[in-house]
């Protein structure tokens, strides 16, 4: 006989303070999970799947700043992305759940048996979730004013962490350039980006190596990267040496 999985270790994420409870106190009635942290908005959620690993989300759809969807977006970055099942009171946003591979899509007020056949799905597809190496991204989709834009990743010069989100730094073929907020952590993103047209430089800056003009040593060991623009930016300790081996040192 085959030894007894583990429980999913669970996530549960919801605005809704007494939605929460109902969901906690339907889980402990299911052996096949076990709740390991809750969150109150995206941004939490986002934290706690780096802090805790969590096997399983369920995640409410409407929440402020960033919504369940924002939320399954960003995890589809990480390598191992735990399993989502959306339970939510809307029913107008299943077809964008299940393109981002949602288990299962559970309306509320959430019914015990209806959870439960939702998690023996998750348990069902567990380690069938592999991220495809040597697929890199070749475009990014970023929001701006009231659309959202193509981004080429050919244009990305420069790529900036700013808390939950990075800023992506564009250039334009007239000379020009911009820049766009887009919710992506730079540790997941990094892992999408062809190494042989980008290197991380610090924990809060990737850059095109074509951009890269040289190296200087500013003393005491440590190191900045001169770029096309004249702009001199610090090599973090921890990439230093990495940085160092595409110049061959």
């Amino acid at each position: 006989m085959s030894e007894p999985q583990a429980p999913l270790r669970t996530l549960i994420v919801d605005d809704e303070p007494l939605a929460v409870e109902r969901i906690q106190v339907i889980c402990a009635g299911i052996d096949e999970i076990r709740v390991v942290g809750t969150a109150s908005d995206g941004a939490a959620a986002l934290r706690l799947v780096d802090a805790l690993s969590p096997d399983l989300i369920l995640l409410d759809m409407t929440m402020p700043e960033l919504d369940g969807l924002g939320v399954a977006r960003a995890l589809t970055d990480k390598e191992t992305p735990p399993a989502v099942i959306f339970v939510t009171a809307h029913e107008d946003f299943a077809v964008e759940a299940f393109d981002l591979e949602a288990v299962d899509y559970v309306l509320k007020p959430v019914a015990a048996d209806r959870l439960e056949r939702a998690i023996e799905r998750a348990n069902a597809r567990r380690g069938t979730r592999r991220i495809v190496q040597g697929q890199w991204l070749e475009e990014l989709w970023v929001p701006h004013r009231s659309e959202l834009l193509r981004i080429a990743i050919s244009e990305v010069g420069r790529i900036d962490a700013e808390r939950d989100y990075v800023r992506i730094h564009v250039g334009k073929p007239d000379g020009g350039s911009h820049s766009y907020l887009l919710l992506r952590t730079i540790v997941g993103l990094e892992k999408r980006l062809d190494p042989a047209e980008f290197i991380r430089i610090h924990r809060s800056t990737i850059l095109r190596r074509d951009r890269i003009r040289g190296l200087r040593h500013d003393g005491l060991g440590v190191w900045s990267v001169e770029i096309d623009d004249g702009e001199a930016l610090r090599i973090g300790r921890t990439y230093l040496p990495k940085v160092k081996a595409m110049a061959g040192r």
